[in-house]
């Protein structure tokens, strides 16, 4: 079977295999003939985590091809989409049950393959402020993975969102994904102040996102390529009095993550959640596609395809 592997002397770290072992699905797992896949940020950082021979690939979407022993799961010939832990970036995996969903005919192989992570944590992180109905919502790193996604949910989900993005040239995206406002600095103190702030960036930014909180307001960090935070008391006695920062792992909980990506699915399906996709390649030029995203040539998710 061929499917990447990490190799620090090739070309972005990866190297495609072609004497992988076949996946030996378990009795709550089937087998996935896998036909899209996403790349993530944080896969990046496992490359350098994990040893020369890893198997990285997580958000896969893909056609049954042996459904799990137990009887439990989709049909063979099912389409579905699954998040993986790894192994993903191969000709087949073995998925569990409880990790997939049953794609709607209307969405595409390359849609649901950008769902798993980013549009999970988005999905599972706009709940912890609860009802947002009415409220004022943050959204920071608003045109990235996670966060194009994030806008568009809590918009549906009928809050007034303010989308922040690193420049002038991405705010007409953000605009495009529902956002009502869109600021490129959160030092106007005109802003907010905000019911729930969704934070993909962290570092000197989220610093100055907490002081735009309303009182018993919600921080939900979910990422922070920014580097480290400074807060002090003050920052949260200018107007979120009480307020508090939740650290957030998407992967909680486990058992109801094929729940949640039929809805994302459903919502897709719809046309109420849209995947911003900014590169679509052959899966055979996943080494490409990293070096183009390092680069920045593209925005939005990077989609890989088997043909």
């Amino acid at each position: 079977m061929r499917g990447f592997i990490t190799d620090s002397t090739a070309r972005a770290g990866l190297r495609l295999a072609d004497d992988l072992p076949e996946p030996q699905p378990g009795p709550g797992e089937f087998l996935l003939d896998v036909r899209a896949y996403a790349v993530n940020p944080g896969e990046t950082k496992l490359f350098e985590e994990r040893p020369d021979g890893w198997r990285p690939g997580q958000d896969v979407a893909g056609v049954v091809l042996r459904p799990a022993a137990d009887g439990s799961g989709p049909p063979a010939g099912a389409r579905v989409v699954a998040r993986v832990d790894w192994e993903g970036w191969a000709e087949r995996v073995a998925v569990p049950v409880h990790r997939s969903a049953v794609l709607d005919e209307r969405v595409a192989h390359e849609q649901a393959a950008t769902l798993p992570i980013a549009g999970l944590t988005a999905l599972r992180a706009l709940r912890v402020g609860g009802a947002v109905l009415g409220r004022r919502v943050l959204v920071t790193g608003a045109t990235g993975g996670v966060g194009q996604f994030a806008v568009q949910l809590a918009a549906m989900s009928g809050a007034t969102v303010t989308a922040h993005v690193s420049g002038e040239e991405r705010a007409a995206e953000a605009r495009k994904l529902g956002a009502h406002q869109v600021v490129t600095c959160l030092r106007d103190p005109a802003l907010g102040p905000f019911h729930l702030i969704l934070d993909g960036v962290a570092g000197p930014l989220l610093t100055d996102a907490v002081r735009l909180l309303v009182p018993d307001g919600i921080a939900v960090v979910y990422g922070g390529h920014n580097g480290p935070t400074e807060l002090r008391l003050k920052d949260f006695a200018m107007r979120g009095h009480n307020a508090r920062i939740q650290g957030f792992i998407s992967e909680h909980p486990e058992e109801t993550k094929g729940e949640d990506l039929a809805l994302l699915v459903s919502l897709v399906a719809d046309g109420r959640l849209r995947p911003v996709i900014g590169r679509i390649d052959d899966w055979c030029r996943t080494p490409d596609v990293f070096e183009a995203w390092a680069n920045r040539e593209f925005r939005g998710k990077a989609v890989l395809l088997r043909t």
